[in-house]
């Protein structure tokens, strides 16, 4: 059953801790959201490995500076549903994403989105220009696929990794993060146990769903439109050694199309920022913030 627009502006409008909602997008499809804070909206995006959990560092650092974050957690991420027969294009994504925000009644929102979600955002400011004012791409380029060749033919592996069950998959995240790491410090059970739990809870779901993502096709390719956007663009990108980010194809994209982009690399860390250092994420929500409209293209 839909969530009445009035409660959804109730908790917007409500100060206080974090209030956690379901919002119904299409059939089967509902995206989970957490709102913290009031002020300036800033929507965060986790990407395909990522949850609410992982921009809590964020979230804290944005809601005692005077804003107000929505983290939303795409279709199959986190706590949101995982149907069978969604479409997981990017481009759909960017479609539930717009939803959302219509239903809580927000414009022109400071987007933070890490990884492949960074083109969820993109197709986002695109399709619907009024509800994005500015960017924060973490880690992400403008990707014209949701998941890679190599995660493709990972999922192919589907039956056996169901077969061995959630703690392969635990162990499996465990030695990816460390390996995408500057610092690994932030790297433990705790945190392993958040990062799987929506996995842990509907293991076959979350394979259905990221083979879905694996079958996806985009109706509209992004980078021919990408020099349409008029709006700051903050790429951060780790330093330190590690796999992971845009490839260089995706940054020449970006810096040839983008007017509005800045980049910032952050030494000694890599691919999960908002988890290394959130400080940079937060000062960069606040750059875009307060960065000066852009000229409309003629």
């Amino acid at each position: 059953m839909p969530v009445p627009v009035v409660a959804l502006a109730l908790a917007l409008a409500l100060g206080g801790g974090t209030r956690t909602m379901r919002v119904p997008v299409a059939y089967a499809e509902t995206l989970s959201v957490q709102v913290r804070g009031v002020g300036t909206p800033v929507v965060l995006i986790p990407g395909l490995f990522g949850s609410a959990y992982g921009f809590r560092n964020v979230v804290s650092l944005l809601a005692d500076s005077g804003f107000q974050t929505v983290v939303i957690e795409p279709l199959a991420l986190g706590a949101s549903s995982r149907p069978s027969r969604a479409d997981y294009s990017l481009s759909a994504q960017a479609g539930r994403i717009a939803a959302v925000l219509d239903a809580l009644g927000l414009r022109e929102v400071v987007v933070v989105a890490h990884s492949t979600s960074a083109s969820i955002a993109f197709r986002l400011a695109l399709r619907r220009p009024e509800l994005v004012r500015g960017i924060v791409a973490v880690e992400g380029g403008p990707a014209e696929s949701a998941v890679s060749a190599g995660f493709r033919r990972a999922m192919t592996l589907a039956p056996l990794i169901r077969l061995a069950g959630v703690g392969f998959v635990r162990r499996r995240v465990h030695r990816d993060l460390v390996a995408v790491s500057g610092d690994t410090a932030w790297v433990s059970e705790a945190v392993i146990a958040e990062y799987t739990a929506g996995a842990a809870a509907d293991l076959s779901g979350t394979l259905r769903a990221y083979r879905r993502m694996g079958g996806a096709r985009e109706s509209e390719r992004l980078a021919p439109r990408l020099g349409e956007l008029r709006i700051p663009v903050r790429l951060l990108l780790g330093e330190a050694p590690h796999d992971g980010g845009p490839p260089e194809a995706e940054w020449e994209t970006m810096r040839r199309s983008l007017v509005g982009l800045s980049m910032e690399s952050v030494v000694g860390a890599g691919h999960y920022l908002q988890e290394e250092r959130p400080d940079v994420v937060a000062a960069a929500v606040r750059f875009v913030a307060a960065a000066p409209a852009l000229a409309t293209a003629h």
